[in-house]
């Protein structure tokens, strides 16, 4: 009813009990990690064998020597012309504010000004026309008419203007 299957009986191989708990299983002779000699190491392949091979020893490099290097003249100017300028600023801040109530004082007389000027500008002609109307001179009012004639597209335009 059921089919048999096949199953491969195998045993247990004991691990040696000086050999690391945290390593595969190795397949036939195996060497302790104290074993291996100076500039073998244990290395892994791409196909995941763990095998021994030799390396290069690493060189230790030399420590880099500073060289002192010269000041570039941009940096010169400018740390030369930092003080001028920040002195330059400090001179202006202080110059503001010792000007500052004569500004206020000119800003002031200039709203007056613009004010006066806008008054007159407005109050003149109002006046004049009611002094105008009061003395009664200038009493009516003048038409003007204007006739122009043209005869054709492009030809000579006259004209008369008439006072009444």
């Amino acid at each position: 009813m059921y089919p048999e299957t096949a199953y491969e009986i195998t045993t247990h191989t004991p691990r040696r009990a000086d050999y690391p708990a945290y390593l595969p299983a190795p397949e036939g002779p195996v060497m302790l990690p104290s074993e291996i000699p100076p500039g073998v190491q244990m290395v892994t392949l791409p196909g995941g064998i763990r095998t021994l091979a030799y390396t290069q020893p690493t060189v230790p490099t030399a420590p880099v020597v500073a060289v002192a290097q010269p000041i570039p003249a941009w940096a010169k100017t400018t740390a030369l012309l930092t003080p001028t300028i920040g002195g330059g600023i400090a001179a202006a801040g202080i110059g503001l504010s010792y000007a500052a109530p004569g500004l206020i004082a000119m800003s002031q007389a200039l709203w007056s000004a613009v004010a006066l000027i806008t008054a007159a500008a407005i109050g003149v002609p109002v006046l004049l026309r009611l002094g105008r109307a009061a003395t009664g001179t200038g009493g009516g009012t003048t038409h003007i008419t204007q006739n122009i004639t043209a005869s054709g597209m492009f030809g000579k335009a006259n004209g008369t203007i008439n006072h009444h």
